[in-house]
C-alpha cells in the first residue's frame, strides 16, 4: 500500500455551493436525513445528520424562517458537479451585516478530505463575495490547533484581526479580507 494520491485526488474538484430552505435545515436539525433528502435540492449523505451539526442546522433554519432572503446565504452543500455527490458544508453566516462583513464556514465530510474540497469551496465563497457590492470585508474564524484551515486561509491573503470565545466552539482566531483585495 502506497501514500501516493489517486488521479482523482489530483484533480481540482468542479464544486458548487448548493442552497438549502428552510424545511431541509429543519429535518437536518431533527437528524432526519430522508425527510431532508424529500425536499433537498441535492442528495445528502449521514454527515449531514451528524449530531455535532445538529445546532447549526437549527439555527440556520431559525434564519431562514425569520429572513427567507438568508437562505441564499447561509450554509449549503458541497456539491461535487463531476461525481454528483455532497461531499460537506460551506457558505456564510449570513447576508453581509450593516459593516459589509460576512463570515465565511465550511466543513468537508471527513470521507472527501485531502481532495481539494475545502480550498473548491472557499474560493467559490470568496468568488461570490468579490462580486456582492454589498460586502466590504470577508471573515474566517479558526480554531488554533485547526492548522489545515489556518494554512488554506492564509494563501488567500487572510490575515490575523483577533480572536473571539464561541460558546460551541471554544477559543477562535478570527481573519479577515477586505473584498477589494479578493
Amino acid at each position: 500500500m502506497t501514500d501516493e494520491p489517486t488521479p482523482e485526488q489530483h484533480r481540482k474538484p468542479d464544486v458548487r455551493i448548493v442552497h438549502l430552505s428552510g424545511p431541509v435545515f429543519q429535518a437536518l436539525a431533527a437528524g432526519d436525513l430522508a425527510a431532508a433528502n424529500a425536499v433537498s435540492p441535492v442528495p445528502l449523505t449521514t454527515h449531514f445528520t451528524d449530531p455535532d451539526w445538529r445546532g447549526v442546522w437549527l439555527m440556520r433554519g431559525e434564519q431562514a424562517e425569520e429572513d427567507p432572503a438568508s437562505a441564499g446565504w447561509v450554509t449549503g452543500v458541497i456539491w461535487d458537479e463531476q461525481r454528483q455527490l455532497a461531499v460537506g458544508h460551506a457558505g456564510y453566516h449570513g447576508p453581509p451585516d450593516a459593516s459589509g462583513l460576512v463570515e465565511i464556514g465550511y466543513a468537508v465530510d471527513p470521507a472527501h478530505r485531502r481532495r481539494g474540497y475545502a480550498r473548491a469551496a472557499l474560493e467559490s465563497l470568496l468568488e461570490r463575495a468579490a462580486r456582492e457590492p454589498g460586502v466590504r470585508t470577508v471573515r474566517v474564524t479558526i480554531s488554533p490547533d485547526n492548522t489545515a484551515s489556518y494554512r488554506l486561509a492564509s494563501q488567500y491573503g487572510f490575515i490575523e484581526v483577533g480572536d473571539q470565545w464561541d460558546e460551541e466552539d471554544g477559543l477562535e482566531i478570527i481573519y479577515e479580507i477586505p473584498a477589494d483585495q479578493l
